[in-house]
């Protein structure tokens, strides 16, 4: 009997192992990806402040810029999700959050630009108060939204503190 068990645990093992290694090989193609695509963005951003140098009164640019920045933070912050993923072998909640976060926020910067260029625009028809009565609803969503993920981040921190600190009282 002892040798039926472990004749069944020996392929399970090895069936662990193997896709233990696929995972993980599929998390350095996406941390490969990730980093292109970063820099990709980066560089773009780079390009768009640099040509947003000649015009330094119009703040287009620069609400173009700090876009960008924000998806390379989002980013960064993927990479360090699967990063973290890989060594501890568990999925962790908080990064997640904080792109949603940084997600919430980079579209808050986008709906205040488009809204800024139809109020400054001068033409309000129907369908500029349409629009920008959306962009109010959308930006309210967002403010709460945001709310939302902060006191989950701020939650998950103090669950982890008073696990550490129970963990610490337990030895």
């Amino acid at each position: 009997m002892g040798t039926e068990m472990s004749e069944t645990i020996v392929p399970r093992q090895t069936a662990n192992r193997l896709f233990l290694r696929v995972e993980h090989t599929l998390y350095l193609v996406l941390g490969i990806l990730l980093v292109f695509t970063c820099v990709l963005a980066l560089g773009g951003a780079a390009v768009k402040l640099w040509s947003g140098m000649a015009d330094w009164s119009s703040t287009e640019t620069v609400f173009l810029v700090i876009d960008q920045l924000l998806f390379v933070l989002m980013l960064i912050e993927i990479l360090h999700t699967v990063r973290v993923s890989v060594e501890s072998g568990s999925l962790n909640c908080e990064p997640f959050l904080v792109v949603g976060l940084i997600a919430s926020i980079r579209r808050i910067l986008v709906i205040t630009l488009e809204s800024s260029k139809i109020t400054q625009g001068g033409d309000w028809n129907e369908n500029s108060d349409h629009v920008f009565r959306t962009s109010m609803t959308e930006l309210g969503v967002l403010a709460v939204l945001i709310l939302v993920m902060v006191a989950s981040i701020v939650m998950l921190r103090r669950t982890k503190q008073r696990k550490a600190g129970l963990s610490l009282d337990a030895e």
